[in-house]
């Protein structure tokens, strides 16, 4: 019966567990650890409600990912790429995201974006709206932090959506934490909306069809193995 159990609950958490790789950690805070040798993936996703209008609320249906890849590091320069996905939806009947930003620890003295990147342009120590404040690097295709402009990524856009990135540091850290990711929306329309413009928080994923069905898989084994266990045993009259 132990060992009934314990293959139940192998089977439930590993539905929830990170796949096992090298170079990135996604931590329980939402932050990331990135380095060569972690026990992680090399990619991971961070995705992106939708915050804002002229009293500042979630805008239902305004929603966004950004998939990035550590691409490896070099003496004290760590590489990335990334896709961003504008994943907005009815009610939002037009949005785009214009530009995405982070914290790192330890802060970074240099930094560059690859050629062809849908944000083209990089800042550091910039201010996001909606009261989020200050952000230590920043992404868009325009001359300000926070976007503007008419470039970035339109609702179901599949292409041209792609983006490259290095960040350098003063010396050569053996892992790096990235945290504090949000996005910037801009022409954004829909019911929900009161205003064209808003930021992009992170938020926890929703799991896959498939890790909800291995979930409930586990959980219902272990529920009728209980069952089983606690069962009243029936004595049979000679």
């Amino acid at each position: 019966m132990k060992k009934f159990l314990a293959g139940a609950m192998i089977i439930a958490a590993a539905a929830m567990s990170t796949p096992a790789s090298a170079g990135v950690t996604l931590n329980p805070n939402g932050s990331v650890t990135v380095g060569n040798g972690i026990a992680g993936s090399n990619d991971f996703t961070i995705y992106f409600d939708g915050y804002g209008g002229s009293s500042p609320h979630v805008v239902n249906g305004l929603t966004s990912n950004i998939v990035f890849t550590f691409t490896g590091s070099s003496g004290n320069s760590y590489g990335f790429s990334y896709v961003v996905n504008n994943t907005s939806s009815s009610p939002v009947t037009d949005s785009r995201v214009s530009g995405f930003a982070f914290d790192t620890d330890p802060n970074i003295s240099g930094k560059s974006v690859g050629a062809g990147s849908v944000f083209d342009a990089i800042f550091t120590n910039g201010n996001y709206p909606v009261g989020y404040g200050n952000v230590e690097v920043c992404f868009s295709g325009a001359g300000s932090c926070a976007g503007g402009g008419g470039g970035g990524v339109d609702m179901g856009q599949a292409t041209g959506n792609t983006g490259s990135f290095t960040l350098t540091f003063a010396n050569a850290p053996g892992t790096i934490l990235l945290s504090g990711f949000v996005d910037r929306y801009q022409s954004v329309a829909g019911s929900n909306a009161t205003s064209n413009s808003a930021i992009g928080r992170q938020v926890a994923p929703v799991p896959e069809p498939g890790t909800w069905a291995m979930m409930l898989l586990g959980f219902g084994m272990i529920g009728f193995g209980l069952r089983r266990r606690q069962a009243p045993t029936l004595l049979q009259l000679a």
